[in-house]
This record gives structure tokens, sequence and C-alpha cells, in this order.
């Protein structure tokens, strides 16, 4: 199992992290919620924990707990520009389905 990250989001990762001042690396994970099932959450780290998976892609760190991992498993995450909005972006292989919003998706 693995999650990747892009360069442009490792590079936004890395930078955010600088500004902070700390921490690990960014967890990324899902919940129970929007109107498809599961909704993506992103948060930054300063340890990990004994449920906790550590992928080390592009110089910087993504922790997924054992109940995202087979959500997200094969997902890489990406920093896109689209417009006048960026931000990161999810290629998910296990969506089945993504909300109209973009903020949900179903497996």
């Amino acid at each position: 199992m693995a999650v990747t990250v892009s360069p442009k989001a490792a590079k936004q990762i890395s930078k955010a992290l600088t500004q902070r001042g700390s921490g690990l690396g960014l967890r990324l994970a899902v919940k129970t919620s929007g109107c498809s099932g599961y909704a993506y959450a992103l948060e930054f780290v300063d340890a990990t924990g004994p449920e906790d998976q550590v992928f080390d892609t592009e110089g910087v760190k993504l922790i997924v707990d054992a109940q995202s991992l087979p959500l997200l498993d094969g997902t890489e995450l990406d920093w896109v520009r689209e417009g006048l909005n960026e931000g990161f972006k999810f290629h998910n292989p296990n969506a089945s389905a993504a909300c109209g919003c973009g903020e949900s998706f179903a497996v």
C-alpha cells in the first residue's frame, strides 16, 4: 500500500512546514462525511501514533492512519491551479464517485 505526493504538492507542504516552524509531515485521513460518504482531511503532525503508516515521498512525509489507508491506497496528492483558485487535489483510484462540489467521494 502506498500514498504519494506530486513535486508541486511536496513544495507546498515543505513551504508550509517551514512557515509553521515545526512538524513531522502532513496527515492524510478520511472521515465519514459529505453527500458522497467520505471526505478528505489534512492536518500537520508533530508526532505519529502506533496505528500510523509513514510514506516518505518527494522529500516530505505523509502520515496515514490504519483505517484511512485502504481508502487512500494508490492516491496521489497534487497541487493544482484552476482559474483563480489553487490547492491540493486528490487523485484517488479507489473513488468511484465524487459529489458536485468535490468535497466528498464514494468507494
